[in-house]
């Protein structure tokens, strides 16, 4: 409509408006591109299973959002959900066991000692386990200095240890940041959990096996 008005009222031919409105609605609607972070002891090598391997798993994780974090159930119900659904679907583990609460108890508050009891006292001792802290998921949106113009999507942080029941110092031990969007871009929390996949995907396969 607004373009419509414009045109009745200038002498700017139409093919030219056209033009003009094509590059107007296509910096609104963005192009959404993938960023990924790691800081720490990264692994060397993809802590998901390679071909011929068959590892067991115990994966423990929890959430420590900031004090000011919004929707938080909403969140840690996303976060469930594309944590549970990555360790069942993709293939990284022959044999897992996904845990949020130990005896009552959130994961993460459990001791070295007690994460490694925990462990022998499955029916097969995994020889991987995986702590997963959850730092953010969510929407973000940044206007780039006016209300036309907005930077957004949503973004995952993640801290990661890894072990085995053999060697006490961690195998691995780092955080990833992971984000999709970009200018132009508003996504809101229907994708939370599948890009709780995706970062998982990236941290801990980053390489098609």
């Amino acid at each position: 409509m607004i373009f419509l008005t414009f045109y009745k009222s200038t002498q700017v031919p139409l093919q030219i408006l056209l033009v003009i409105a094509a590059v107007f609605i296509s910096t609104l609607s963005g192009c959404a591109a993938t960023t990924f972070e790691t800081s720490g002891s990264a692994p060397r090598q993809a802590l998901c299973e390679s071909r011929g391997e068959a590892i067991s798993a115990l994966v423990l994780w929890g959430a420590r959002w900031r004090a000011d974090q919004k929707d938080v159930p909403l969140r840690e119900a996303a976060a469930r959900q594309g944590i549970e659904q990555f360790f069942a679907e993709s293939g990284c583990y022959s044999r897992v066991r996904v845990l949020r609460d130990v005896g009552g108890r959130p994961a993460l508050e459990l001791s070295q000692e007690e994460v490694r009891q925990v462990a022998l006292g499955e029916e097969l001792p995994p020889s991987r386990v995986l702590t997963i802290v959850v730092r953010e998921l969510g929407p973000v949106v940044k206007l780039l200095g006016s209300a036309a113009l907005v930077e957004g999507g949503t973004e995952v942080v993640l801290d990661i240890k890894a072990q085995t029941l053999d060697e006490p110092a961690p195998v691995a031990d780092f955080s990833v940041h992971w984000k999709n969007g970009g200018p132009g871009v508003i996504k809101g929390v229907a994708t939370l959990a599948d890009d709780m996949g995706s970062a998982l995907q990236a941290a801990l396969q980053p390489e098609s096996q």
